[in-house]
């Protein structure tokens, strides 16, 4: 494996009954592994999915973030066994003080998919089975109400798809479960598919207060994505369509609907993407419009696809995803760590259903082959997207991140006060860190994680690029990177890069190099 994983474990490696075989996914916190039963359980299938996360070796901080999402993860899969929920079938502990990178670790043997309904969109952005699987979603949701629970962070990648064609919901790292009419959750979700109640809520003791209809919107977003290959509000970044839903939700503006999107649907997409959540339909009513639209009953829908890719080479299957839609990869994070791979290789072609590896992830806009950590690459690439300056791009903040800390989120330098991936001095980065661009209320405190730190810098590089002289020679790129050490003032007056940044705007050269992808530099 020459990739970067969070949890690095080598083939052949075992834990309990299993073996691990290739890599399927990884993410800043953990790995998932494709495995195979070497023990005599016969009660446990023949191939699983290990979900390692490291919870002997992580830092306090980030132990209890992963103890608290394993803990949600595990206890509803305990408790809960439905037909569109995907199974976990044991948790294993690593015991090996001999690697003390894996010691102490947390398994999830996991039912194994053979790709993610995000993987099906890259490579076939309307599918003609799109009707079915949502008639399955929205079965899985109402299982998941029904025992009294909210998934939290439904989205297509987390929707998983089997060998046989059918659906299962995953990632219940963010799902909770009922006190009432409310449940508590993480200050955390994908901002595309969060009600716009819950994008500026605030966040308890407990986390942030969440309903049932919460995932009615997500599933509103989830379809009309499915079935015109479009989002439902307008904006061409994330931070434009949250901003969208805001106005929307005020009654300042209108749901503008795809006039691709059939009339069953567009009724159906309607009820779930209400201004207010006590007019969202509820999941039982939502289950029988959906299955009604779907024509397809409750049963399974098969997708050949998936059922004839084994033998086909991962590259191929890379390239006819990059081909098709590299901008729609940007989510493709089943299993709720990391980009999916898919394990055993997919199919290329016109409406092939692809599985993408973390290490294809953003190939289109970074050269992924020259050490840039899959973890990172989403988070660059939407903070570069997010921004309208040319200069801001995910090469860019890629090759600062190499030069500020080596992509190392754990950097610590208190004689400089810097601190993080990024080298945020606490009470700059408080600054930079709100969206809406109001300061946090107190100055965070190191290590700051880079969920936080890449999207601050991306906001800060944003206002440097305007402020900087036209006519300044030298690389625009290089020249936001000194702004970024000094200041865009002290850029300006020194008509060019200072004499005392000059190294390090020389090694963000060097890495823009080497980090755009072919044809780009």
């Amino acid at each position: 494996m020459t990739e970067a994983y969070a949890v690095p474990v080598p083939k052949g490696y075992r834990v309990g009954d299993w073996e691990v075989r290739e890599p399927i996914a990884t993410g800043a916190f953990g790995s998932v592994y494709a495995a195979r039963r070497v023990g005599a359980g016969t009660e446990l299938p023949l191939t699983a999915a290990m979900k390692f996360l490291p919870t002997g070796t992580a830092t306090p901080r980030r132990l209890a973030h992963l103890r608290e999402l394993i803990d949600r993860e595990v206890e509803l899969y305990r408790r809960l066994r439905h037909p569109r929920l995907v199974r976990m079938y044991q948790t294993l502990t690593v015991d090996d003080p001999g690697r003390p990178e894996l010691d102490g670790a947390t398994v999830l043997v996991l039912e194994k998919a053979e790709g993610s309904l995000s993987a099906l969109l890259a490579a076939t952005p309307r599918p003609a089975a799109g009707p079915a699987l949502l008639a399955q979603i929205a079965e899985g949701l109402a299982q998941l109400h029904d025992a009294g629970w909210v998934h939290g962070d439904l989205k297509p990648a987390n929707v998983l798809l089997m060998a046989d064609g059918s659906v299962r919901l995953a990632d219940f790292n963010l799902a909770a479960e009922l006190e009432g009419t409310h449940a508590y959750t993480p200050a955390f979700s994908t901002p595309d598919y969060t009600p716009p109640e819950l994008l500026w809520t605030e966040i308890g003791e407990r986390g942030r207060r969440i309903r049932p209809s919460a995932d009615i919107w997500a599933f509103g977003v989830l379809s009309h994505l499915v079935l015109t290959d479009a989002f439902p509000l307008p904006g061409a970044t994330p931070t434009a369509r949250r901003d969208a839903a805001a106005a929307y939700a005020r009654g300042v503006d209108q749901l503008r609907l795809s006039p691709e999107l059939p009339d069953d649907w567009r009724e159906i997409v309607g009820a779930c993407l209400t201004r207010t959540h006590q007019q969202r339909i509820g999941g039982a009513a939502l289950l029988r419009r959906v299955t009604a639209a779907a024509g397809q009953g409750r049963r399974a829908f098969r997708l050949p696809a998936l059922r004839s890719t084994r033998h086909r080479s991962r590259r191929g299957a890379l390239a006819a995803v990059l081909a098709a839609a590299a901008a729609a990869l940007a989510a493709l994070l089943a299993y709720g760590i990391g980009v999916s791979a898919g394990g055993g290789g997919a199919g290329s072609g016109p409406g092939a259903t692809a599985n993408v590896s973390a290490a294809a992830y953003g190939a289109s806009e970074l050269h992924t082959d020259r050490g840039v950590p899959p973890a990172y690459r989403l988070l660059i690439v939407e903070t570069a997207h997010d921004c309208d300056q040319e200069e801001v791009s995910p090469v860019l903040i890629a090759a600062m991140l190499k030069v500020e800390s080596d992509f190392d989120p754990d950097l610590s330098d208190p004689a400089n006060d810097e601190y993080g991936i990024a080298r945020w001095t606490p009470r700059v980065l408080r600054w930079w860190m709100n969206e809406d661009g109001t300061p946090g209320e107190t100055v965070p405190e190191p290590p700051f994680p880079p969920a936080e730190s890449i999207p601050a810098m991306g906001r800060y590089l944003c206002w440097i690029a305007p402020r900087l002289h036209a006519d300044l020679p030298g690389d625009r790129r290089v020249l936001v990177a000194a702004a970024y050490r000094r200041s865009y003032r002290t850029v300006n007056a020194a008509g060019g890069v200072p004499p005392d940044v000059r190294a390090y705007a020389d090694r963000v050269a060097h890495f823009l190099e080497e980090y755009a992808p072919p044809g780009k530099k």
